[in-house]
């Protein structure tokens, strides 16, 4: 079970609960097993022989209480603490104080507010505050949609061959792009979800062809669409070899065509490339599922890769050269010609931290240069081999969305638009085998070069 799901299911329980039953009800939320729970209403499990009061070693100390002052029963709990007890909660159904044990943390709610602070309670599945900070919910949210959506498309296309498999997951890399787009102003506001539902059946018959044509429309430049339907004229040229392969597209059900069309109704302007890259990978493997968002690299660890690797050392250098015009200018210079190379990519994340910092220190130089110019920092910097098919694909798109979030921020700065479109190329991220290819034909080693390799690979 992962946190979208629990989050649900605490929702759902507001909403229709017994107060004989609430404490379990919420335990079951968490996923805590059915047995145990049944084993701690009988009183087996249940070692405090109070009334109203359930006291589980590692657990949960907690109480019922009609007193007026519930920090008067709180105070009491908290002498009474043998057992290790986890959390201690006190409820009064109208106002929760909830208490980690472990981190000394302490909230106070309203009953009704208690799916707002569902996160307190994660340690109950496994999931510490730390690994839940490092992941974003719009991101599980995400890839629990595509997930489901993967899922119905398959369904509609049991084919399992190489190459459908391989078309099916750059057609997945194209809709994320397209849903990322239409929520971050590369796209008109919902004009990709919007198109889908005024202008393909509601059976998903003709679905397939649409996209087909589509495609082919986001590849072409205006001036050269020649006459083609007025709903996607209106969409930009995309370019950046996204769109450039003619490839198989799936066939589609009504089921199908919703999903795409519930996808596309979330707020993708929210997503995180480095982390959702990796997330999305979950997506076709089912039996990752149970673990969406705990299976990468996280953003403090590949920090701690890069830092010291050659971040530290770029900004220590920036330290000194404030003030100094010339030197300042001899680092842009150095950070337009920094190679990134990680061999074992996966989707880009520690390709894609990289890019990020690069292009923050770039804006920090140029801020202490008062002077307006265009970032110099471009993804062919960044090379990378991956030997998952759709792990390869989904780099490639991570890093575009990347590049866009990092234009967005260079707008805020400087108030000087990058435009995003039409995308330009990514380096060199090639699917392979790692162990057996060149790596000096991936990432070319020329004299002089400053050339940094880093990554996460998979020891098996």
């Amino acid at each position: 079970m992962d946190i979208t799901q629990i989050e649900t299911k605490v929702k759902d329980l507001i909403q229709n609960y017994s107060k004989d039953t609430f404490i379990y009800e919420l335990l079951l939320a968490y996923n805590l097993p059915k047995a145990s729970i049944t084993r701690l209403k009988t009183g087996n499990y249940n070692i405090s022989k109070v009334d109203d009061e359930i006291s589980w070693k590692t657990k949960l100390y907690y109480k019922e209480t009609k007193k007026s002052n519930l920090d008067d029963t709180f105070d009491d709990l908290l002498t009474k603490i043998k057992h290790d007890q986890r959390f201690i909660i006190v409820n009064d159904f109208k106002n929760i104080i909830a208490y980690d044990t472990k981190t000394s943390d302490r909230i106070d709610f309203e009953f009704n507010d208690l799916p707002s602070y569902y996160d307190f309670f994660l340690p109950w599945a496994g999931i510490e505050k730390t690994q839940y900070l490092d992941e974003n919910p719009a991101d599980v949210k995400a890839a629990e949609k595509m997930a489901k959506l993967f899922d119905n498309i398959k369904k509609d296309n049991p084919d399992n061959s190489p190459e459908f498999v391989h078309d099916l997951n750059i057609f997945i890399s194209r809709l994320l792009f397209c849903f990322f787009a239409e929520d971050t102003n590369i796209f008109e506001d919902n004009q990709f979800t919007n198109a889908i539902s005024s202008h393909t059946s509601v059976d998903g018959a003709d679905l397939n062809s649409w996209f087909d044509k589509f495609f082919d429309i986001l590849n072409t430049e205006k001036r050269d669409r020649g006459d083609i339907t007025a709903n996607c004229n209106s969409f930009p040229f995309v370019n950046g070899g996204l769109f450039a392969k003619k490839i198989q597209i799936p066939v589609f059900s009504k089921k199908s065509r919703k999903s795409i069309i519930d996808s596309g109704t979330l707020d993708w302007s929210e997503i995180n490339p480095d982390i959702f890259g990796s997330m999305i990978q979950a997506v076709i493997s089912p039996d990752m599922r149970g673990n969406l968002g705990m299976h990468y690299t996280s953003v403090p660890n590949i920090m701690k890769v890069i830092e010291p690797l050659f971040l530290n050392e770029l900004y220590e250098v920036f330290e000194k050269a404030k003030g100094q015009k010339t030197k300042l200018n001899s680092l842009l210079n150095r950070l337009h010609n920094i190679k990134i190379f990680d061999p074992a990519c996966g989707s880009g994340n520690f390709l894609i931290i990289a890019y990020k910092e690069l292009r923050f220190l770039e804006m920090k130089i140029l801020e202490e240069l008062k002077i307006l110019a265009m970032s110099e920092i471009s993804l062919s910097q960044f090379y990378g081999i991956e030997i998952d098919d759709f792990a390869h694909e989904i780099a490639m798109l991570a890093l575009w969305l990347a590049e866009h979030q990092m234009n967005v921020e260079f707008f805020k700065t400087f108030g000087e638009f990058i435009p995003s479109l039409p995308l330009k190329a990514t380096g060199k991220i090639v699917h392979g085998n790692a162990t057996r290819l060149d790596w000096e034909m991936v990432c070319p080693k020329n004299e002089g070069d400053e050339i940094y390799i880093l990554g996460n690979p998979p020891y098996l």
